[in-house]
């Protein structure tokens, strides 16, 4: 897992923000739904490829450490 992987989520959070206060601003709230729902399915979708990731780790220091 690189740092680039955090900050490419994290400026896709902010591009989806501060678009989630232009559509809600300009009374475009079906708009605004839509991407949030959008933005929502992509961090979990980011969220379980950390968690695999880090499980991986986990399942490594374990095999480690039995190795001792």
């Amino acid at each position: 897992m690189a740092l680039q992987d955090v900050i490419k989520v994290a400026g896709i959070g902010l591009v989806i923000a501060i678009l989630h206060m232009f559509f809600e601003q300009s009374g475009k709230k079906e708009f605004a739904f839509f991407l949030f729902f959008i933005a929502y399915l992509y961090m979990t979708i980011e969220l379980i490829r950390f968690l695999k990731v880090f499980l991986q780790e986990i399942g490594q220091f374990l095999r480690w450490l039995s190795l001792s």
